[in-house]
């Protein structure tokens, strides 16, 4: 007998070797899946003036007690003193801090624009290694203890999450290849401010750490991702060196991680970095101030490229035009393309439902996550002895197909494929019972310990 396989993902050396967590191990309940997944992109709002902007909006901090079960039970409200939950307490004076960051310097009431009240869920699920915004809530996990620390500790994961809603609220970024890495961009764009904004720093000033502090002592890195310094942020025994890539001529062409969006959010990272200490002042004030009103200005479609985006910016800049059409120069992006163009669609057809062979070798893959890493387990189905295997591959797989929904930002992504067969992707949010129990098995604390082939 043989025991599972674990592989690699081909396009990110060694790191994906260590898997660092489980699969999560709880469906979502059928409510809560329709409700997400039919979940609507709103229109685009016009931001408000400031004049016109009072109270801050109220917000709630829940506890999840390491269950998946969302919102979980009120923990702290606006107005509230702090709890002694460490976690709980993080949340909310990083909501608050983020909340008028977007009220003071931009203008902006809450993430839709119009004083939207703000929910957020701590310590979800058990030993959690992420961090997400699910079109509802902003959900963070306690990390494993191990390789990641509580994602509520760097203030900035907070602000990235947020501002993932005033994406979906404003340009509604579509979350897969160029588009999607704009979209994780963005989120580090403003989480990246909020951080230098606490800090009284300057853009130049600022060190561009995004999840400074979000590993363990034990791990060689500086933080998740550096945004000035794309690929720079670790390089561990364990883990590997940091993948993400700062230039187009790096482009990382690839179906895992939503088509890349984690690794090709550094390209314009970069862009933004070098706009912002070109331009000087504040980082929200300068590029912070531009990239809002190209995101709230009708000329980035839900699928702009890079390049579309980049000629927002420049057209959004005024006087400061010459300095980000530079940045973006600097990256390999050519502004030439009049806003408003359709760019990428980022669409994707539905993928087909094979014929129920339960045969061959089987491959699960879960890649994204706040993250932005790929985990992979290789079976083959003739080897394993385990009676209900072909009943749970039939159905988590090989009957299985999921309507063209959105992945949400920075939650996870699951591919599950048999061999001769086209590849079921599912979002996490969407995964059903059976394929769940899959992923838990071939995955971190289920290839080895559950299934003896």
């Amino acid at each position: 007998m043989t025991t599972p396989r674990v592989t690699r993902c081909s396009f990110i050396p060694p790191w994906l070797a260590e898997r660092v967590d489980g699969p999560e191990r709880a469906a979502r309940d059928d409510e809560l899946r329709r409700e997400r997944a039919l979940r609507a992109g709103a229109p685009r709002p016009t931001p408000p003036s400031a004049e016109g902007v009072v109270a801050g909006p109220a917000w709630t901090v829940h506890d999840a007690e390491s269950r998946t079960t969302l919102p979980g039970t009120p923990a702290r409200s606006a107005g509230e003193p702090e709890t002694g939950d460490v976690a709980v307490d993080e949340a909310a004076s990083g909501i608050e801090a983020t909340l008028q960051m977007f009220l003071d310097d931009l203008g902006r009431d809450s993430h839709d624009g119009a004083g939207a009240p703000v929910s957020l869920t701590v310590h979800y699920g058990s030993r959690y290694n992420n961090a997400f915004w699910d079109g509802t809530q902003l959900v963070f996990g306690d990390g494993d203890g191990r390789v990641f620390e509580r994602f509520t500790k760097p203030v900035d994961v907070l602000a990235h999450e947020f501002s993932h809603a005033v994406v979906e609220h404003t340009a509604g970024l579509t979350y897969r290849g160029q588009s999607g890495a704009l979209n994780e961009s963005v989120a580090d764009a403003f989480a990246s401010c909020l951080k230098q904004r606490l800090l009284g720093q300057e853009a130049g000033e600022g060190d561009w750490l995004i999840g400074q502090g979000i590993f363990t002592p034990s791990v060689q890195a500086r933080a998740l991702r550096d945004m000035a310094a794309p690929g720079t942020a670790y390089d561990d025994p364990e883990l590997g060196a940091d993948p993400q890539v700062g230039h187009m001529d790096d482009y990382v062409e690839t179906t895992a991680d939503n088509g890349g969006v984690h690794l090709n959010s550094g390209i314009p990272n970069k862009a933004f970095q070098l706009a912002a200490v070109a331009i000087g002042g504040t980082s929200i004030a300068g590029a912070g101030r531009i990239w809002y009103d190209a995101l709230v200005g009708g000329d980035v479609p839900a699928g702009a490229s890079f390049a579309t985006f980049a000629a927002a910016t420049v057209a959004a800049a005024g006087d400061h035009a010459p300095a980000v059409r530079d940045a973006w120069d600097q990256v390999g992006i050519e502004v030439a393309a009049a806003p408003g163009e359709t760019g990428e669609t980022g669409e994707q057809p539905p993928p087909p439902v094979p014929a129920p062979q339960p045969a061959g070798r089987l491959r699960v893959e879960r890649s994204g996550g706040f993250a932005g890493r790929t985990e992979t387990a290789e079976v083959d189905l003739g080897e394993v002895d385990d009676p209900d295997l072909g009943q749970l591959v039939s159905e988590a797989v090989l009957r299985s197909a999921t309507a063209d929904v959105p992945p949400k930002p920075d939650m996870f992504v699951y591919t599950f494929t048999v061999e001769g067969q086209d590849p079921v992707r599912v979002p996490e949010h969407l995964l059903t019972a059976s394929q769940a129990e899959l992923a838990r098995r071939l995955l971190r604390g289920g290839a080895a310990d559950d299934w003896q082939a």
